[in-house]
C-alpha cells in the first residue's frame, strides 16, 4: 500500500493487538460479537471460490487464522495464506497451525506472491478517528492491492449505510454498498456481485476476473 497509509495502519495494527491480548483467539478478540456471525461472514466471502478443485488463497487482515480453520474444516483442498499487520495476530495463526505447510502466515498488508484468490473480512470496519474520505482513500488502496495479487478474484465485506442510524457507532465505518459495486465495476472487472441479504447489517461484494 501507498506510504501515506502507514499511520491508518499502525492505528489499526494497535487497536487489534488490544482486542487479542483483552479477548485471546476469539470472535471478540477480532472485533466479532460471536462465531455464529463470523461463519456467516466466511461463507458469504467463500462464494467467490471454486472448492471442487485446489485453489490459493490470500487472508488480508486475517486475524488469528479463522478463515483458515474454516476452509479447512469444510475439506477444501487449499493453500492459504493469513496476511495481518499485528504481530500478535501473525503469532496466533501460527500456534494454531504449526505442522501445515499449506497454511502460511505473514506480516504486512499483501503476500510475498500471488494467489487464486483474495478476501477480506471485517478490515474495512473500524476507522477509529479517520474521516470518512480519509478511511475510503485507505480502502481503495486495499482494493487495489487485493486486485493485483489475486488472479481470479476477489471478495470483502463491510458494515452497510443502511444500517439504522441509532445503532451506528462513530469509529465504525459504515459503506455506501451501491457506491462500492460501482467502483468495483469500473474499476476492476465487469463480473461483480453484491450480497445484501444475509441477515447482518452488512454487505459482501465479489469481483471475480475473466
Amino acid at each position: 500500500m501507498p506510504a501515506r497509509n502507514g499511520s491508518v495502519l499502525t492505528d489499526v495494527a494497535a487497536y487489534y493487538e488490544t482486542r487479542i491480548k483483552e479477548h485471546g483467539q476469539t470472535p471478540a478478540g477480532v472485533d466479532w460479537n460471536s462465531s455464529h456471525g463470523q461463519i456467516i461472514r466466511f461463507d458469504q466471502l467463500l462464494k467467490l471460490v471454486d472448492s471442487s478443485r485446489i485453489y490459493s488463497i490470500t487472508d488480508i487482515g486475517c486475524g488469528y487464522g479463522a478463515l483458515a480453520d474454516h476452509v479447512l474444516h469444510l475439506g477444501h483442498d487449499v493453500h492459504y495464506i493469513g496476511v495481518d499487520v499485528s504481530q500478535s495476530m501473525i503469532a496466533a495463526g501460527r500456534s494454531r497451525h504449526p505442522l501445515n505447510d499449506r497454511v502460511n502466515f505473514q506480516i504486512g498488508t499483501s503476500p510475498n506472491d500471488a494467489t487464486d484468490y483474495a478476501v477480506a473480512s471485517g478490515i474495512f470496519n473500524v476507522r477509529l478517528d479517520r474521516s470518512d474520505d480519509e478511511w475510503l482513500t485507505h480502502m481503495v488502496s486495499t482494493l487495489d492491492v487485493m486486485n493485483k495479487i489475486a488472479t481470479r478474484g476477489f471478495a470483502f465485506n463491510c458494515l452497510t449505510s443502511y444500517s439504522d442510524e441509532e445503532r451506528m457507532r462513530p469509529d465504525l465505518y459504515y459503506a455506501n454498498p451501491l457506491d462500492l459495486f460501482d467502483l468495483c465495476k469500473r474499476r476492476f472487472s465487469p463480473q461483480v456481485a453484491l450480497h445484501h441479504d444475509y441477515g447482518l447489517y452488512e454487505f459482501t461484494i465479489i469481483v471475480r476476473k475473466s
